[in-house]
């Protein structure tokens, strides 16, 4: 039988997951967001759920009610209060799958709360911007019921991949790439503002695509712009955990921090128009 979903965070990963799994076979979904608790921006997050056919919830514990796997798609900033929320009303038999980005340390942590109730925690890491794949995004999953969750979950489009039966070594796969991905966004984006201020952004993109054939730097100056300044607040908390991941192994984080500021920094600029 299609299994019962419930996803917790209705942003954008929460709006394409549940209206593919719902066209692909799922026996239900249930969606909960913080933001349907208020009636100035509820209205078309709930208007979005009513068209794909998944039912809006009163409540987290309201959404669970009756699901086989609930997919936490958060922030990295609520994943332990997500967590912790969930070993309340979660029963024995129910997966908390959390998609969040956050350190390893974290995600222990939110297993142990979750476990420590009686249900079930695995976590996952989003290998990829959502958007063009969607449902097909890569997902490492870890936790003694990973492979469970790809089981239940691949049959209806995701693309999961059980990497561990330990809480902790899938998202720290997912924020070592990152330490490189966001951090050359970074890098590239503040490389070409002041390349630009000097007007030698001609002669410094031909240099680099010199040095490193195959890259376009002139192309990836415009993408990285336009996506730190549209995803440059989630990223900036990825990198903090990132950062913190860091900090735990004893390592100086301060080069990671940087990052995570510069995402931040980004995100309220718009991209250059030339």
């Amino acid at each position: 039988m299609a299994p019962r979903l419930a996803i917790i965070g209705y942003g954008e990963v929460g709006t394409l997951f549940a209206a593919d799994l719902l066209a692909n076979g799922a026996a239900a979904v249930a969606v909960y967001d913080i933001k349907f608790d208020h009636a100035g921006l509820a209205a078309p997050m709930l208007a979005r759920a009513r068209d794909a056919g998944a039912r809006a919830a009163a409540s987290a514990a309201d959404a669970a009610a009756g699901a086989d796997i609930v997919l936490s798609a958060v922030t990295a900033d609520a994943v332990l209060d997500v967590a912790r929320a969930a070993a309340g009303y979660l029963a024995p038999g129910q997966v908390l799958f959390d998609l969040n980005s956050a350190a390893p340390h974290t995600k222990v942590a939110a297993a142990q709360a979750v476990q420590g109730a009686g249900a079930d925690y695995v976590e996952g890491a989003v290998m990829a911007p959502v958007g063009a794949p969607r449902l097909a995004v890569p997902i490492l999953a870890g936790g003694p019921q990973a492979e469970a969750v790809a089981a239940a979950l691949v049959p209806l489009g995701m693309n999961i991949r059980a990497v561990s039966a330990t809480h902790g070594r899938a998202s720290a796969m997912k924020l070592c790439r990152s330490i490189m991905v966001k951090g050359i966004e970074a890098l590239i984006v503040d490389c070409a503002r002041a390349a630009r201020a000097f007007e030698v952004e001609d002669e410094v993109f031909s240099s680099l695509s010199a040095s490193f054939p195959g890259m376009d730097f002139a192309t990836l100056a415009d993408t990285m712009a336009e996506r730190v300044a549209t995803h440059g607040v989630r990223r900036a908390a990825e990198m903090r955990e990132a950062a913190d991941m860091v900090a735990d192994l004893g390592f100086v984080p301060d080069l990671v921090r940087a990052v995570a500021e510069a995402q931040q920094r980004g995100a309220k600029a718009k991209p250059p128009s030339d």
